[in-house]
């Protein structure tokens, strides 16, 4: 499908058609590689991340859909606002423009999955994210693109992706489903298979990484705004991200997976919507941003993975360098205070079920003496 930008002869549409980079002919044959190696091995991630979540938590968020409400909000609302603010910013031309914006209305991917795994985030909650983004980007991927594009006088035609977001729906869903299945029949099995996709998902992001730098080092001198845009947005999206979270009083675990959620974008089904919209020879001017877009999320995620290991190891030793007579305090006061929390409890619960007098009970569930009631009477 061509694009028809407007009479500016700043448009790359209406410019001459410039010569194929051999960079794009290699792309083709990668392309068929990368898709079936990265849905198998995304296949296999998500089922083994499905064994980390908990049908009672998994539930409790979609009855209090709170966390997944901010996580929409950030991913529909601030992503495409982002990217409009950074067209602008950088005076993109009208092809570059819809690119980033494309990047910027698409729902969240599953590479955030794995980053939430790693940073002992909320896996209940991403995957609610995942999931219901995906299902909300039928409806909301349409309408951002039409309400950031109204000003831009652009005759475009965008094609929408339905049949992917309907695969990603299925590839997204079926393994979690099989994976949540078997961390209820076999909790003890579940744990291996779990580590069994973190080694799967680094596979993945190598040869992700691998490939996107053998692609991009081609355009680095042609391309140099796009790619620097590529860099800023994703880590936009997760400093936003994470502010919003904590403006909105969510927990720390909650601040992390949304902040990852935010700034991850699914980059194939951008790539399929520009496939889908536009001609080679313009492609051939915006495909490898979207490749640099899918580096640079996994680098940032790479790095919020690493800073968080380090805080937490440099608060692991701070306990440890302590003296002994602090932590045997600390382990007997923590101890006491549980045991004190478990005999209260204890004696609530017998109070509650043992059938003793009807009359009234003090706070710690002893009865209320008799003798001075019937004295009174």
């Amino acid at each position: 499908m061509r694009a028809n930008c407007s009479s500016s002869s700043a448009c790359p549409a209406n410019s001459s058609v410039e010569e194929l980079p051999e960079g794009v002919k290699a792309y083709g044959n990668l392309e068929l590689v990368f898709t079936v190696v990265s849905a198998l091995m995304i296949g296999l991630l998500m089922f083994s991340l499905g064994c980390s979540v908990e049908v009672r938590k998994l539930w409790g968020h979609i009855r209090r859909p709170w966390g997944i409400a901010v996580g929409l909000l950030c991913q529909f609302g601030l992503m495409p606002l982002i990217a409009y603010l950074l067209i602008i910013s950088f005076s993109l031309k009208p092809l570059q423009a819809i690119a980033v914006l494309i990047m910027g209305c698409c729902p969240g991917g599953t590479v955030s999955n794995i980053f939430t795994f790693w940073v002992d985030g909320d896996m209940d909650l991403s995957i609610s994210m995942t999931t219901c983004s995906t299902v909300a980007a039928l409806g909301m991927m349409p309408l951002c693109l039409y309400l950031y594009t109204l000003s831009w006088n652009l005759e475009q035609n965008l094609t929408i992706p339905y049949q992917n977001i309907g695969i990603t729906l299925v590839c997204l869903i079926i393994p979690v489903a099989l994976g949540i299945y078997v961390n209820y029949r076999w909790p003890k099995q579940s744990k291996i298979i779990l580590k069994i996709g973190a080694i799967a998902g680094g596979l993945l992001f190598l040869v992700v990484t691998v490939a996107g730098v053998a692609l991009i080092k081609e355009f680095w001198s042609t391309d140099i705004i796009l790619l620097t845009i590529s860099f800023i947005f994703p880590l936009i999206g997760h400093v936003t991200g994470f502010l919003l979270a904590l403006l909105t009083h969510q927990s720390w675990q909650r601040c992390r997976t949304i902040s990852l959620e935010t700034g991850t974008q699914n980059v194939q089904m951008c790539l399929t919507m520009l496939q889908l919209s536009f001609t080679a020879e313009q492609l051939a001017q915006i495909f490898n941003f979207t490749l640099a877009y899918g580096l640079f999320q996994m680098l940032d995620g790479f790095l919020m993975v690493a800073a968080y290991k380090m805080y937490k190891r440099r608060l692991k030793n701070k306990h440890g360098n302590e003296k002994p007579g602090c932590q045997e305090a600390r382990r007997r006061k923590k101890s006491t205070s549980s045991k004190e929390t478990t005999a209260f409890l204890e004696m609530n619960e017998e109070a509650t079920l043992s059938p003793g007098p009807s009359g009234p009970m003090d706070l710690h569930g002893a009865p209320t003496p008799t003798g001075d009631i019937s004295h009174a009477k």
